[in-house]
């Protein structure tokens, strides 16, 4: 299969970038959307020009590094993460537009790679819970039932891609947010620092510069783990609860 890429080029951060013309050519079917880079980037090396930079770790879908936005949607076509999208879903000879992740809180790196650093520091904002180390409790020792645990695994299949952000015309972080609380807010071991966790990550995301939810339903659509939406009127409700709280002086 041959294809005609229009790939964003920017050396870094702080200069300006432009989509250049790419020829893949020869590319299987069954290659990944990475594969098809890889491939490019061969002969780009091979011609003597910089390859084309992006970020990818695991390739097996669990990481969401390869953060990438193909023909205007986060990660491309379908649901899932780009390193599971291969190239049978595109036609013999079709244009395709490669782009990073747009959002003033993801700057550009290089070429494709952005800086997700904002989601990490929301994370130390307050993503942990205070529980002793050392030997496992015993599963059945905290007995949690079964629909709660089903709803904080739900909210744990986040992978912090950033997808969602990309997707929403408002640079939301509020689905991954709002994840990562109910995740750790449901469970036992998390619900000392309830509070505390959500005043502390909603702000450290207002601070980052990331949007507000607008109810477009973007960030659900895009998502790779298919993370719910409704988790962000959870977290709208938690941290309304832990204001409240902390106005009138009540610790936690």
């Amino acid at each position: 299969m041959n294809f005609n890429l229009k790939v964003w080029r920017q050396s870094s951060e702080n200069s300006q970038g432009k989509l250049v013309d790419y020829a893949a050519k020869n590319i299987p079917a069954e290659a990944s959307f990475l594969e098809m880079l890889d491939i490019v980037n061969e002969d780009l090396t091979k011609d003597g020009d910089e390859p084309i930079k992006f970020d990818h770790d695991c390739r097996e879908g669990i990481c969401g590094m390869c953060s990438l936005t193909v023909n205007g949607v986060p990660h491309g076509p379908g649901v899932g993460t780009t390193c599971q999208l291969y190239m049978r879903k595109f036609k013999d000879g079709e244009t395709i537009y490669v782009e990073p992740f747009r959002a003033g809180p993801f700057p550009v790196l290089k070429d494709l790679a952005v800086n997700r650093g904002a989601f990490d520091r929301i994370i130390a904002a307050g993503g942990f819970v205070s529980e002793r180390s050392g030997s496992a409790p015993d599963a059945n020792a905290v007995p949690i039932p079964k629909p709660i645990a089903d709803e904080a695994m739900d909210a744990a299949a986040c992978i912090g891609c950033g997808a969602c952000v990309a997707a929403c015309p408002n640079s939301s972080a509020m689905l991954f947010v709002s994840a990562k609380i109910t995740h750790l807010g449901l469970l036992p071991q998390g619900k000392p620092e309830k509070d505390r966790r959500a005043r502390s990550m909603v702000r450290q995301m207002d601070t980052e510069g990331f949007g507000n939810c607008s109810n477009y339903y973007e960030c659900e659509a895009v998502c790779p783990a298919r993370v719910p939406a409704a988790f962000i009127g959870k977290m709208n409700l938690e941290y309304s609860i832990a204001s409240a709280k902390e106005a009138v002086g009540i610790a936690g």
